[in-house]
């Protein structure tokens, strides 16, 4: 039996909820989960639908959406419509650091991530040995100052051809170009430290444990043509001890990293961040 999700945002109103619910009957689904927000400060409404078929039939996404498009124009809404039986193709890349990548393909191992990993994309070799294991194809695309742009043609002709839908920045340490970000818009997912503009550069978590610090955390978003200025999708926060050296405060923060990293992947791949200019709403 195959799961329907239904997402959309729109200016808030009444009948919304009654319109989408009697949509949904109506086309002999059953709605299993519901969650929806209203923003007060925006006059704007969201919601999250999933929603499965009374019998063995699995109903037909293409039509659903051409029934649904009178509804969406009636209130204006942005909304998305996807078959939850259609499992996104996600892409990964890395630079040396492989903790976000191995956490990554466990979690997909495992089936807490539904997405099926079609290759990793490195500028190092240093993970291919893991990305091998797990039977997945390792891209190595170097780069330096003369390759970049030759570098993102190939990325991209990649993510054409295998049809990805998600790409995932586990700890790759090159800037994307503008342009690759507005072509991927919506489908990038950063993850970075928290302490930014702080202990920029080369070993960030060395840096704050000279400095002292008491908390360390990571930021997981949408990758922008704005440096790690994209709209943010979750965080992750921990304590920093007195005990603890540099090595401690290191590990401490790659775990936050992990966890950052998977919930905002899991999220994304389960349809349930909106994007709203700068900010998201998470419907969990």
């Amino acid at each position: 039996m195959s799961e329907l999700v239904l997402t959309l945002s729109c200016p808030d109103r009444p009948g919304i909820v009654q319109a989408v619910s009697t949509f949904v009957t109506a086309h002999g689904l059953n709605i299993v989960e519901t969650e929806q927000f209203g923003d007060r400060d925006d006059a704007r409404f969201y919601m999250r639908v999933a929603a499965e078929s009374l019998d063995d039939v699995s109903p037909d996404a293409d039509s659903l959406r051409a029934d649904f498009e009178i509804v969406a124009r009636d209130f204006n809404m942005d909304w998305r419509l996807v078959d939850s039986q259609q499992r996104p193709r996600m892409l990964i890349m890395v630079s040396k650091f492989g903790h976000c990548l191995s956490d990554l393909l466990y979690r997909v191992r495992i089936e807490q991530l539904s997405a099926d990993v079609v290759a990793v994309v490195s500028n190092h070799p240093d993970c291919r040995d893991m990305v091998q294991a797990a039977g997945i194809p390792f891209v190595h695309l170097p780069v330096d100052a003369g390759s970049k742009a030759d570098a993102e043609d190939k990325l991209l002709q990649l993510v054409d051809q295998e049809q990805v839908d998600l790409v995932v920045l586990a700890r790759y340490m090159q800037i994307l170009s503008p342009e690759l970000c507005d072509r991927l818009s919506g489908r990038v997912i950063n993850i970075h430290h928290s302490m930014l503009p702080s202990f920029k550069g080369a070993r960030p978590y060395q840096q704050a444990y000279d400095r002292g610090v008491k908390l360390v955390g990571a930021t997981a978003h949408y990758a922008t043509s704005d440096l790690d200025e994209g709209p943010i999708i979750e965080q992750e926060v921990q304590r920093v001890d007195h005990t603890m050296d540099a090595a401690a405060l290191t590990a401490l923060g790659r775990d936050t990293e992990c966890l950052a990293l998977s919930r905002a992947v899991r999220y994304h791949l389960e349809n349930r961040v909106m994007v709203h200019g700068r900010k998201t709403v998470v419907l969990k």
